[in-house]
């Protein structure tokens, strides 16, 4: 299990095919990271249970870039309390 205090802001994030498709803004909750504004403006958030592993200064997810894209949401997830 991923220690979510390991990640911070302005790391990396890598997809499993080795190449960064993001970078982190914040971790949203104890479940979520929030991620810096893509070129459209637009925050994405990912959970925390996709992250693979945390090397040095980077957030490793455990799909493709293309997976990851097609699945991050553009919108903060439900709390635990709210679910």
């Amino acid at each position: 299990m991923i220690n979510p205090e390991l990640i911070k802001p302005d790391m990396l994030v890598y997809c499993s095919e080795n190449s960064q498709f993001a970078t982190v803004d914040h971790m949203e909750g104890t479940n979520s990271l929030k991620l810096k504004k893509d070129k459209t403006g637009q925050h994405h958030y990912i959970p925390l249970s996709w992250v693979s592993s945390i090397e040095g200064s980077k957030v490793k997810v455990k799909f493709p870039r293309q997976k990851a894209i097609q699945e991050w949401l553009t919108f903060p997830p439900l709390s635990e309390s709210n679910t």
